[in-house]
């Protein structure tokens, strides 16, 4: 991640957006009505959403635009990466699933590493949106934004792609695996 708080380097910004930019161009499907230069400049103005999509990349999201809002004239972007980001895994769901585990924490948990870089988890209905745009998390799962009435059960969601299907689970929030991640959300 990124030491620099919230704030890229002009080096940063223009590496970033050039990585953007060609992974825009060469998955035009996820986006085919989006004009890149109009996603670049409200990435400019917006310094912290380009922060946070710089997290996503570096943690291995390999974020790209999935929709356009016209209602609030933001560009959604997911993480499109083939497998859930490979270095936001083993990670519980939550803070109060953290707290709940007596012995072999991991070391963080999905919620606040999300809520650290600026992002939202994927919803279920946001992950059944990406997976008509490829086919992911086929090795993989990715813990996906819980309702409260499942999680105050202690329970949490998770998605992945097996046998060409998608399929939404459950589990213990406190449960944590070497292949469970999480997919992000940002809007600008």
């Amino acid at each position: 991640m990124s030491t620099n708080k919230k704030q890229l380097s002009t080096d940063q910004t223009s590496e970033l957006l050039e990585t953007l930019k060609t992974r825009f161009e060469k998955n035009k499907a996820r986006h085919k009505d989006s004009d890149w230069s109009k996603i670049q400049a409200k990435l400019e103005a917006n310094p912290a959403k380009l922060w946070t999509l710089d997290e996503m990349e570096v943690t291995g999201g390999e974020p790209d635009v999935v929709g356009y809002d016209k209602k609030t004239d933001e560009f959604i972007f997911f993480d499109c990466s083939p497998e859930t980001p490979k270095d936001r895994r083993s990670l519980c769901y939550d803070r109060a699933a953290w707290e709940s585990r007596k012995a072999n924490k991991p070391e963080n948990t999905a919620m606040d590493v999300a809520a650290e870089m600026g992002i939202e988890l994927l919803t279920e209905e946001e992950y059944q949106q990406l997976q008509q745009l490829g086919k992911f998390d086929l090795k993989t799962s990715s813990w996906l934004k819980t309702e409260p009435n499942v999680r105050k059960l202690g329970g949490a969601i998770f998605g992945d792609r097996r046998f060409d299907r998608v399929f939404i689970y459950h589990n213990g929030a406190d449960s944590y695996y070497a292949a469970r991640g999480f997919r992000g959300s940002l809007r600008v």
